[in-house]
């Protein structure tokens, strides 16, 4: 209390400091992840021959870029839509590159601080209100998901059962929900895993629009009552909990797990290449500080291990694996690792061919499907490889929306239209479990 008894000269000197200190702290005085993508910009490439894939390669590796899509640098090639971020101390480089040797590009983002700083101001207002009143269309941190769950876990107790199968690198709890009706002693059972890769925030954000619509509309919509009544769905709104907390605090653009290599500075292993299916074969690299890192041994990563017991405990009633990224907008099943069609191709094949269309119906979105290894890329070391090749029935992954305009900063605005159409496609899929393939 003795400050009250300071001169006036003194309390009056003081004030003037505490505004200064107070407008230097608001949003708009404080550049986020310290202002690290300034300049920064996003460029479209399509190479068009074998000659031209190769140079950007050599030059990728020269000015350190960062791939958005695809996610490594061994999978551009002839053809291939390939969008990059370059740091601003390489972007006219690149730019005088692609003039002189005539090939194609289009700039997707001008300045990705800008774009990031334009982002954050539009949730400057966002929702903090008590969780009955949760916003479900803005993104949000770790800490605030984490207590979703807690909350979810004690309001809806009939429906949600919150558990932990172990912790993380750094020691953060690795909680899935379990949703659906005690109904029977045997179930079958759907996984749902999001954020394995930690850039790709629209996958949480699905994973918890799909628990809203699950508790809202159980009453109310007969096919969401008969699949809460027959199967249980385990959510993992989180899986890569680590590297999105970091996502959230040094860098947006994080993909990767956040270990540590003995031999090397750089940090993290993709948790979507650390999986005991052809584990570092094609499509994932041997080197610690590359986007698709497979790791030092399979399951090396504690996050990944976890799953993977989970799913190797449970496999016999686990009919399917479903597993949410960003961004491509497709939809993905086996193989990732090889050419080769899988033995329930058709009614796999049927399973997709129906949620897409279904997801079609809602905005008229488009998304290509089929298997992995020719929609998208090969890749080894895959969760959903890992998932079928261990006795889970239909795998999919879902690559969200967009094609690339906005990328991983998929703004707030879309994440209710990109939810209610995925929405759709997870019901189609998991009505089609309920079904005798035809």
């Amino acid at each position: 209390m003795k400050f009250l008894g300071k001169p006036r000269s003194q309390t009056a000197a003081f004030l003037p400091l505490c505004w200064f200190f107070l407008k230097i702290l608001q949003p708009g005085h404080s550049h986020l992840y310290n202002n690290r993508y300034a300049g920064d910009k996003v460029i479209r490439l399509i190479p068009k021959t074998e000659e031209e894939a190769y140079a950007l390669k050599k030059i990728y590796h020269q000015l350190k870029v960062d791939l958005w899509q695809p996610s490594g640098i061994s999978y551009v090639s002839e053809g291939t839509v390939t969008d990059v971020r370059v740091p601003q101390n390489g972007s006219q480089a690149l730019l005088a590159f692609l003039q002189e040797a005539n090939i194609q590009y289009k700039i997707l983002i001008e300045d990705l601080q800008k774009a990031l700083e334009r982002g954050r101001s539009l949730q400057t207002q966002r929702n903090r209100r008590s969780l009955p009143e949760y916003n479900y269309e803005v993104y949000h941190s770790l800490e605030e998901i984490q207590n979703w769950m807690h909350h979810l876990n004690k309001t809806h107790s009939s429906l949600i059962h919150m558990f932990s199968i172990g912790k993380s690198y750094e020691g953060r709890s690795l909680f899935i929900l379990k949703l659906g009706r005690k109904s029977r002693a045997y179930k079958g059972a759907v996984w749902i895993d999001c954020g394995i890769h930690a850039r790709e925030w629209i996958g949480p954000a699905f994973c918890q629009w799909f628990v809203k619509e699950a508790l809202q509309t159980y009453r109310s919509d007969p096919a969401m009552r008969k699949m809460l009544h027959h199967l249980y769905f385990y959510i993992m709104p989180v899986f890569n909990v680590d590297g999105y907390h970091f996502s959230w605090t040094n860098d947006r653009f994080w993909r990767k797990t956040r270990s540590r290599n003995s031999r090397f500075h750089c940090r993290g292993v993709d948790a979507n290449r650390n999986w005991k299916v052809k584990w570092c074969n094609e499509g994932a690299s041997m080197h610690p500080c590359d986007d698709t890192y497979c790791g030092p041994f399979p399951e090396s990563e504690p996050e990944v291990k976890a799953v993977a017991n989970f799913l190797r405990k449970h496999r016999k009633h686990i009919r399917a694996y479903l597993s949410f990224h960003a961004y491509a907008q497709m939809l993905l099943y086996p193989y990732s690792y090889k050419y080769a069609t899988i033995p329930n191709f058709n009614c796999v094949e049927s399973a997709a061919y129906k949620a897409v269309n279904a997801l079609h119906s809602v905005y008229g979105v488009r998304y290509r499907y089929g298997p992995a290894s020719r929609t998208l890329y090969v890749s080894s070391g895959s969760s959903m490889d890992w998932a079928y090749k261990n006795g889970i029935p239909y795998a999919f992954a879902f690559e969200l929306r967009d094609t690339g305009h906005f990328g991983f900063l998929l703004p707030e605005t879309l994440i209710k239209p990109t939810c209610t159409e995925t929405m759709l496609a997870v019901k189609n899929i998991t009505m089609h479990l309920l079904k005798k393939c035809p």
